[in-house]
């Protein structure tokens, strides 16, 4: 096998949402705002530092003074204080190190291609102890573009020594499903990251349950 797959970081390999939200919730606090939830906030934590600011000052009462440059002034907070405590409450997804350990086994190219920042995306995988597993990984910051610009998903299947015609990428949002479409390539969508079952309407070429089906579905589609 010389197949690539890639994969997208947060929701889909390791779900972050809990230790996303309580570096927003730490920043929010600064100001006196009420915090996220971590679970039916999760969403809101996959779209990023920035959508979950909007979300906390959104709840803010009206009473509450939140000047323009919040945003710009809260983001690197959250930055640093995720990278404080990056993987106090992230977990792998069921079945996910078997399934990578299968697809090395068997031949296959793994890399990582996330909106995540670099330096996070690496450390996070480093502290659950997976980094090894991926041959390349890009992050938001790694180019001038980001995923769904399909530069990045190119870099990533490149530096794997892989090839983007011999290709796919395991995702969990509409973000992933543009980057492979403007790639060309095939996409699985998991259904246990935030965004669910409902991910189906999407229509993409394969929706992932469980990570156990990923070796077949990768000698399926790569052979």
């Amino acid at each position: 096998m010389t197949g690539t797959v890639v994969f997208d970081l947060d929701g889909t390999l390791v779900d972050t949402a809990a230790d996303l939200i309580a570096a927003a919730n730490h920043v929010l606090a600064r100001r006196g705002l009420t915090g996220l939830d971590p679970v039916a906030d999760a969403r809101v934590a996959g779209q990023g530092a920035r959508a979950m600011l909007r979300a906390g000052y959104a709840r803010a009462s009206a009473a509450t003074l939140i000047p323009p440059q919040a945003e710009d002034e809260d983001f690197p907070h959250v930055l640093d204080a995720y990278d404080a405590a990056i993987s106090v409450h992230s977990r792998m997804y069921p079945g996910l190190q078997p399934a990578l350990r299968e697809l090395d086994g068997a031949g296959f190219r793994l890399a990582v291609c996330t909106n995540k920042p670099e330096g996070l995306a690496n450390k996070l995988l480093s502290e659950l102890g997976i980094r090894d597993a991926f041959a390349a990984l890009i992050g938001a910051d790694t180019l001038p573009v980001r995923k769904p610009d399909p530069a990045a998903y190119r870099a990533a299947v490149t530096r794997a020594g892989g090839e983007v015609a011999a290709s796919f990428l395991v995702g969990d949002t509409e973000t992933d499903l543009k980057t492979a479409r403007n790639c060309g390539v095939r996409v699985a969508l998991v259904s246990f990251g935030p965004e669910g079952q409902g991910l189906s309407k999407l229509n993409p070429d394969a929706m992932l349950d469980h990570f156990d089906a990923l070796p077949h579905l990768a000698r399926d589609w790569l052979g």
